[in-house]
C-alpha cells in the first residue's frame, strides 16, 4: 500500500480536484484505490458519488479506529470499475478533531486504521483540509508522499512555503518516509500577467519540485466534478488532455513509490512504523502530549527568557 496526501494550506486552489484527477488516472489504469476524505467540507465523497448518510464516517474511525466501524465507513464509488474505488467518507463532524495542538497519539490514529485494510488496496489518496491543524498532520505522519496544490498566486505561493516546511518539520521529527514529492500548479491562466510572474516565482522558489504539467483553469474539470464523474470519462472539449496530464502525474507519483526503498522505522516516541508490521499500536506506549514544532518551540523560547528577565 502506497499513501499520498493531496494538500493546500490555502483553499481555493482545486486541491480536491486534483485528488479526484488522481483517483481517475487510478482507476483508469487498474489500480485498486482508497480515497479518504479528511476535509470536513466532504468535496472528494460528493465528487465520488458516495453518500453522505452513513451511519458512521472519518469522524468516528478516527475517535475509534476499529475494524467494525472502518467497514462501516467505507463505500464503493459509482466510479469503480474492474478494480475498486473505495472512498472512507467525510464528515462535517471531523472538524470537532481538527486540534490546533494535537497530541503524538492523536497523529497516529490514521497511520492504525491503515495498518488494519493495508492488503486491500494498492493506493490511498487522502484529500486534507487547507489548514495545518490535527487532520492534515494525521494524514501526513501516515503518509509515503505529499503532493502540494498551489495556483500562481501571492497568498498561494506564501502557503505552498509554509507547507513545504512543516512536511520536512513532520518529517524529521515523527515520520522518516514522508517525503513531499513535489508542487502541482492549478489554475493557470495562462494570458494573466499576474499568474506568468507568480510562475516564475515558483519556478525559482521551488526548483525542480514543480510538477509538469501545469493544470490550466478549464471548464471540463468543474463540469466533470459536477457531475461527480471521472475526467476520463467525461466527453467535454479539453477533458481527454486534462485527464493525461493527471496519468502523467500519477505515473511519475507511483514510479517513485517503486523506487523507494520502504523505510520500517521511526524516531523519536515510535521505533517503528504499523504498516507493514504485525505490532498492534496498542502495544506501544504513546506519550499523550502535544507535539511542539518549531514556531512553538521559538514562542515558548521567548516567554522563557521574558519571565527570566522579569524576575531581574
Amino acid at each position: 500500500m502506497h499513501v499520498l496526501s493531496v494538500s493546500s494550506l490555502k483553499g481555493g486552489v482545486g486541491k480536491t480536484t486534483v485528488a479526484l484527477g488522481l483517483a481517475s488516472a487510478a482507476l483508469n489504469k487498474g489500480i485498486n484505490t482508497l480515497v479518504i476524505d479528511l476535509d470536513p467540507q466532504c468535496d472528494a465523497t460528493s465528487g465520488l458519488a458516495a453518500p453522505a448518510d452513513l451511519v458512521a464516517s472519518i469522524a468516528e474511525v478516527l475517535q475509534n479506529p476499529k475494524l467494525p466501524v472502518i467497514r462501516k465507513a467505507l463505500v464503493s464509488s459509482p466510479w469503480s470499475r474492474g478494480s475498486k474505488m473505495d472512498v472512507l467518507v467525510g464528515s462535517p463532524r471531523s472538524l470537532l478533531l481538527d486540534n490546533p495542538a494535537p497530541t503524538v497519539s492523536d497523529v497516529w490514529k490514521l497511520e492504525e486504521i491503515l495498518a488494519l485494510i493495508e492488503d486491500e488496496y494498492e493506493l490511498v489518496i487522502i484529500d486534507t483540509p487547507p489548514s495545518i491543524n490535527a487532520l492534515t498532520r494525521t494524514a501526513w505522519v501516515a503518509s509515503d508522499r505529499v503532493i502540494l496544490v498551489t495556483e500562481p498566486a501571492l497568498y498561494s505561493v506564501i502557503a505552498a512555503d509554509r507547507a513545504r516546511r512543516a512536511i520536512s518539520e513532520i518529517s524529521a521529527k515523527l515520520s522518516p518516509r514522508l517525503r513531499l514529492y513535489g508542487f502541482v500548479v492549478n489554475r493557470l491562466r495562462q494570458q494573466s500577467h499576474e499568474h506568468e510572474f507568480r510562475l516564475n516565482e515558483l519556478r525559482e522558489m521551488f526548483g525542480d519540485l514543480l510538477l509538469q504539467p501545469y493544470f490550466e483553469e478549464r471548464a471540463a474539470v468543474q463540469q466533470s466534478t459536477g457531475a461527480a464523474r471521472p475526467i476520463h470519462s467525461w466527453p467535454a472539449e479539453g477533458a481527454a488532455e486534462i485527464a493525461k496530464g493527471f496519468d502523467w502525474l500519477l505515473a511519475g507519483v507511483m514510479a517513485d513509490f517503486e523506487r523507494e526503498v520502504e523505510k520500517r522505522e521511526r524516531v523519536n516516541v515510535l521505533g517503528r512504523t504499523l504498516r507493514g508490521q504485525s505490532s498492534s499500536l496498542s502495544q506501544i506506549k504513546v506519550p499523550d502530549e502535544p507535539i511542539v514544532f518549531e514556531a512553538q518551540e521559538t514562542r515558548r523560547s521567548q516567554k522563557k527568557k521574558k519571565r527570566w528577565f522579569s524576575r531581574r
